[in-house]
C-alpha cells in the first residue's frame, strides 16, 4: 500500500469507530479558483472553511480541503480547494486538478480584481478558454467510453436556465459550475458611477451568458459571507440563497439563471458606436464595448515573473547553502 492508501484507510477506520452514521453516503467536491494575480483567492478560501491563517503568496497550484457533516451523526461530506497562483502566467497548470476521474463533481470559482479593469477581459478571457478547452476535451473522451456520464454533465449546466427563461436560446453555459467574483469592491466602489456601471453591466452580461453566479466582494465580513454562500453550494450542495441583488449602485450578488438580457440592457454604447464595431457575437461585442473605455494591458504585463527559489517563504537553510556554494 502507498503511504496515502494507509491514511485513507485509516481515516475510514477512525470514522466508523466514532460511529458516524452507518451506510451513509459521503459526498466529495472539487473546487479549482483560479483568476486575477493579488486578487484575494486565498482569503475567500480560508473564509469558507473558516481558518484564521497568516496569508501568504500562493506559488502555482495548491491544495487544500474542508469537511462539513450536512447532519449529526453523519459522515462529513469533503470538498477539495485547489487554487491556481500567478493569475494568467501558470494557465497550463488547469489541466492537473481537473480529470476524467472527478470532473462529474468539479467546479471552477474564477476571481477577478475589480479595482484593474483594463486587465479584467484578458484574464477571464484567458483563464475561461484554456479551463473550458481542456474540460471539453476530458468529455471527449469520456464521450466514447461513458456516454450517459458525459451526456449528463452538459445537460447539467443547461439546468440552471428554465426551459421557458426567454435567453434560452441565446446563452452558451460553461461545462461547469461557475461562480465569478468581483473582488476588492471597496476600491472599485470610489471608481467614477459610470466606469463602475459599464464593468458590472459587462460581467452581468458574461455571467448570464456562461450560466454563472455572479457576486462581489471584499475584505468586508457581510460581503465575504455571500461569496461564501455561493461556493459552500457548489463544495457541499448547500442551498444558495434566492436573493438577488442587480443595482449597480450596491455590490451585486446574482445566483446562476435569475437575470436575463432583458433587464441587463444593451451593451454601454451609442448605437453609432455599436454599428462601427465588428462583432460576430454578443460575446465580442460587449468585448469590443468594453475594451473602448478599459483598454486591456497585453498579456505579457500579466505574466508572472518573479523566481520563486528566492522567496523568502521557501526558505531552507540547508539547502541554500549548498545552492550558494554550487553558484560559487
Amino acid at each position: 500500500d502507498t503511504l496515502w492508501d494507509l491514511a485513507v484507510a485509516e481515516v475510514e477506520k477512525r470514522e466508523n469507530a466514532e460511529g458516524d452514521g452507518e451506510g451513509a453516503e459521503v459526498s466529495e467536491k472539487s473546487v479549482l479558483f483560479v483568476g486575477s494575480k493579488n486578487g484575494g483567492k486565498t482569503t475567500i478560501i480560508l473564509k469558507c472553511l473558516d481558518r484564521e491563517e497568516i496569508l501568504k503568496p500562493t506559488l502555482a497550484l495548491e491544495y487544500t480541503f474542508g469537511r462539513r457533516a450536512r447532519r449529526h451523526n453523519t459522515p462529513k461530506d469533503i470538498a477539495h480547494f485547489w487554487e491556481l497562483g500567478g493569475g494568467t502566467s501558470l494557465q497550463e497548470l488547469i489541466r492537473v486538478p481537473i480529470t476524467s476521474s472527478n470532473i462529474g463533481a468539479f467546479a471552477i470559482v474564477l476571481v477577478l480584481d475589480l479595482s484593474r479593469p483594463n486587465e479584467l477581459w484578458t484574464t477571464m478571457e484567458s483563464l475561461l478558454q484554456v479551463t473550458r478547452s481542456h474540460v471539453n476535451k476530458i468529455l471527449t473522451k469520456l464521450g466514447k467510453t461513458n456516454p450517459d456520464v458525459a451526456t449528463e454533465i452538459k445537460q447539467r449546466m443547461w439546468n440552471n436556465l428554465q426551459k421557458d427563461h426567454p435567453d434560452y436560446e441565446l446563452v452558451d453555459p460553461f461545462p461547469l459550475p461557475l461562480v465569478i467574483i468581483g473582488s476588492k469592491y471597496d476600491i472599485f466602489h470610489e471608481f467614477d458611477s459610470e466606469m463602475r456601471k459599464i464593468i458590472s453591466k459587462t460581467l452581468r452580461f458574461v455571467s448570464h451568458y456562461y450560466g454563472a453566479s455572479l457576486v462581489f466582494t471584499s475584505k468586508s465580513e457581510a460581503l465575504l459571507l455571500k461569496a461564501r454562500i455561493l461556493i459552500n453550494n457548489l463544495a457541499f450542495g448547500i442551498d444558495k440563497s434566492k436573493s438577488v441583488s442587480v443595482d449597480h449602485s450596491r455590490p451585486l450578488f446574482i445566483p446562476a439563471g435569475l437575470d436575463s438580457l432583458h433587464q441587463i440592457g444593451p451593451p454601454p454604447a451609442t448605437d453609432s458606436d455599436i454599428g462601427k464595431l465588428h462583432a460576430n457575437t454578443p460575446l465580442e461585442l460587449w468585448k469590443k464595448v468594453f475594451e473602448k473605455t478599459f483598454p486591456p494591458k497585453s498579456s505579457c504585463d500579466l505574466q508572472y515573473t518573479k523566481d520563486p527559489a528566492q522567496d523568502l517563504q521557501y526558505a531552507e537553510y540547508e539547502v541554500d547553502v549548498m545552492r550558494s556554494q554550487k553558484n560559487q
